[in-house]
């Protein structure tokens, strides 16, 4: 059935209008967006973990000192996240790193991909290793994360300006080298 064999009621009216609506939506502002949240996410989970730099954008917190890695951190690792294969200090160290490095990338959306890839990677070990009841809401990480990855981080990012200026280089050689 075509649309325009389906009746114009009233209802299918509004579900159309709204449908169409919803389509109009920029992706843009959802790649930022799901940038933006999950990004949040894991640097509040990775401040958690660190003593002497405090930037809590939610808290509304800042203390500028030398990031360390906190004592409670060391030992949530060797009880309640222990993990297979690492030691305690290992893990948490490369926890804290990784909460605070990718989100900054995907925050600026650079290297989106590969910060939601890593993301995505440390969430599953969340969920095989640490709180595998949690999947609701590792799934929900999971799907923006995947989003991101299939998606790519949206116009408002470095890598889009990184992606026009190879572009624009490529086609400035192209042009050099068909004149010669």
């Amino acid at each position: 059935m075509h649309d325009s064999a389906i009746p114009r009621t009233l209802p299918t009216r509004v579900i159309s209008a709204y449908i169409d609506a919803c389509r109009r939506i920029p992706e843009d502002l959802i790649q930022l967006l799901a940038r933006i949240s999950i990004a949040a996410t894991f640097w509040l989970s990775g401040q958690t973990k660190i003593d002497g730099f405090v930037l809590d954008p939610i808290g509304l917190k800042a203390q500028f000192g030398l990031p360390h890695l906190s004592d409670g951190a060391v030992e949530l690792f060797r009880s309640e996240y222990a993990l297979p294969l690492l030691p305690p200090d290992v893990a948490a160290l490369m926890s804290a790193t990784a909460e605070h490095v990718f989100p900054l990338l995907l925050l600026i959306g650079l290297g989106t991909r590969l910060s939601a890839g890593a993301l995505l990677g440390m969430t599953l070990v969340i969920e095989i290793f640490v709180y595998p009841a949690a999947w609701p809401t590792h799934g929900l990480w999971a799907a923006l994360m995947l989003y991101l990855m299939a998606r790519g981080p949206g116009r408002i990012s470095i890598d889009r300006l990184i992606a026009i200026r190879g572009a624009a280089g490529a086609k400035r050689s192209g042009l050099a080298a068909a004149t010669r």
